[in-house]
């Protein structure tokens, strides 16, 4: 299910998210320049190899660098792909500014930031041997839609599902929706502990902590001087016209 539009009208120019997509996209086309060796080394070095905080023995006979933690903030604006980039800074594009709406530019940066951060240190708990680099956005994006669900549950979220070639269009509470959404994370991350594969592809336990970061975090971020989440519920006409 891809999401599509939300019910919530914006009231304030979204500076923090648009600060945030345009830097994802320049160093995601700095990657695009990189030979594939200097691509692989720098996922390394700046992604989050969960073994090289678990394991300090193997990472300085590796050479990591001892003692930096920056991987966890730096691996928020590396992505692996064209699908990767897009899928994520959608799904922002789609939730952040809303949820900036409540909290202001400054503050939702530092509240995306260590959602990614929670969202780090849960996949390198639940991961501790793993040796392969997580990138992405996505932990932190979770995070802004746990801050959504907690804001907007009763809001409408549109979204778009493929059939084979064919798209259809739904409707859906955010409760609903973004319910679906996390305990389809927490499942599939169950089953990747019962596999004996090597940890990559979809890092869902950074989804899983990424999201309860995002919930327990709101409330010091949320700003008084903006509007309560109630004047935004219900405004689901003008979200689902545009599709009909």
């Amino acid at each position: 299910m891809f999401p599509l539009q939300t019910s919530v009208p914006r009231r304030h120019p979204p500076v923090a998210t648009w600060l945030l997509i345009a830097a994802n996209g320049l160093v995601f086309f700095f990657e695009l320049g990189l030979p594939r060796e200097e691509f692989t080394r720098l996922c390394y070095l700046f992604g989050v190899v969960p073994a090289r905080f678990t394991h300090p023995e193997w990472a300085a006979s590796t050479g990591f660098p001892l003692h930096d933690y920056w991987p966890f903030l730096t691996s928020l604006f590396l992505h692996g792909g064209w699908v990767h980039i897009i899928g994520n800074l959608w799904t922002l594009w789609i939730f952040g500014p809303v949820v900036e709406d409540r909290m202001g530019p400054g503050r939702f940066l530092a509240f995306y930031l260590l959602s990614g951060v929670g969202a780090g240190i849960v996949h390198t708990f639940v991961n501790a041997g793993s040796t392969i680099p997580a990138i992405g956005a996505s932990g932190a994006i979770a995070g802004v839609m746990g801050a959504y669900l907690v804001l907007y549950p009763l809001s409408q979220v549109v979204v778009m599902v493929l059939v084979f070639i064919f798209p259809f269009f739904f409707v859906f509470p955010a409760v609903l929706y973004l319910g679906f959404w996390i305990g389809l994370q927490l499942l599939s991350g169950l089953a990747s502990l019962s596999s004996s594969a090597p940890v990559g592809g979809i890092a869902f336990w950074a989804h899983v902590g990424g999201f309860a970061a995002g919930i327990l975090l709101l409330g010091p971020f949320l700003s008084p001087s903006r509007r309560r989440a109630h004047e935004d519920e219900g405004a689901l006409a003008r979200a689902w016209h545009f599709y009909r």
